[in-house]
C-alpha cells in the first residue's frame, strides 16, 4: 500500500511470507529499505539503499517512519539492524515505542 512522505514522495511496499521491502521510485531511480519477518510479530530492518539523486529529499527517514507507522498498526516490533534505520530510530523518541528490546 502506497504512503506520502511529507514531500509527497510516494513510499510503496512489497512483502512476501518471510521477506518484504519499503520503496521509492522517482525519475527512473529507486530507493529501497529490506526487512526480514522473524515470526508474527518482529521484522528486522536490514538495509536501506537511496540513490544519490534522492538524497536530501528525507526519502530514508520517511521508509524508516512508515516501517514504524507499519509496525504499530499491525502490533510488531522492530530490530533495526541497518545503520541508518538505527540512527533514524535513535533520533526520533517517538519512534522508539516499536524497538523490540
Amino acid at each position: 500500500m502506497p504512503a506520502e512522505t511529507p514531500n509527497q514522495i510516494r513510499i510503496e511496499r512489497e512483502e512476501g511470507p518471510t521477506k518484504g521491502r519499503y520503496l521509492v521510485r522517482l525519475n527512473g531511480a529507486e530507493a529501497e529499505m529490506t526487512y526480514t519477518r522473524a515470526g508474527e510479530a518482529l521484522v528486522i530492518i536490514d538495509h536501506t539503499a537511496v540513490p544519490g539523486a534522492m538524497r536530501g529529499m528525507s526519502v530514508g527517514q520517511g521508509m524508516v517512519r512508515r516501517a514504524v507507522e507499519d509496525a504499530r498498526a499491525e502490533n510488531r516490533r522492530i530490530v533495526p539492524l541497518c545503520p541508518f534505520a538505527k540512527a533514524q530510530i535513535t533520533r526520533h523518541p517517538e519512534w522508539q515505542d516499536v524497538l523490540n528490546r
